[in-house]
């Protein structure tokens, strides 16, 4: 059975989100959202196999990303995925924009706020595509991860992915033609609310 739940750790998300129809469960102050999804699946009834995490910063999310990252987590078997994009135009030099590059086999090599890979030739390299905030983990893993202490590499770029890779585990990487962005400044949410509105046109 699929369960569409708020983690929150704000009484007035958790109202929203019950009004929306989704289950709303509080958690404690969390690190990382991952860490807070983490909380929020042990209370899940009855245990989940797989665990979204979409987080409150990609709103337009478009239903077939989501179908795209189970599709990939099924095929590849991995504890752990999520997706990429390629850049806009723009985009590589905005840290609030994540970058990942990946091995023949789709699976993370590393994320990064800078653009990576550095092309010595000049430019930006078409290797270098944009992360998409959501992840998907099975339920051991999302415990197993929660447990481990926050690493080197994702204390310095603020990014818990990198937790996960440090620790020798394989992240698959599906592509997506969702073109949406995660909601990090205002300038985000301005253009966010003018997609939002022409849509509704």
């Amino acid at each position: 059975m699929d369960v569409v739940a708020v983690a929150t750790d704000d009484p007035r998300i958790a109202a929203a989100a019950e009004r929306a129809g989704a289950v709303p469960i509080m958690t404690g102050p969390a690190a990382t959202g991952t860490d807070r999804v983490a909380e929020a699946a042990r209370k899940l009834q009855p245990a989940p196999e797989i665990v979204v995490n979409l987080q409150g910063d990609e709103p337009l999310i478009e239903p077939e990303a989501i179908e795209a990252l189970l599709a990939a987590m099924a095929e590849s078997g991995a504890e752990m995925g999520t997706l990429a994009r390629p850049l806009e135009d723009g985009e590589a030099d905005r840290p609030q924009v994540v970058k990942v590059v990946t091995d023949l086999s789709g699976h993370a090599l590393y994320f990064s706020r800078a653009a990576i890979p550095h092309r010595r030739a000049g430019g930006i390299s078409p290797l270098c595509r944009a992360h998409v905030g959501i992840y998907a983990f099975t339920a051991p893993f999302l415990e197993r991860f929660a447990r481990l202490a926050p690493g080197r590499l994702e204390v310095e770029e603020a990014l818990e992915q990198l937790r996960a890779l440090e620790n020798g585990v394989r992240i698959r990487v599906a592509d997506t033609a969702y073109r949406g962005f995660g909601i990090d400044t205002p300038e985000d949410l301005e253009r966010a609310r003018a997609l939002v509105a022409a849509s509704s046109l």
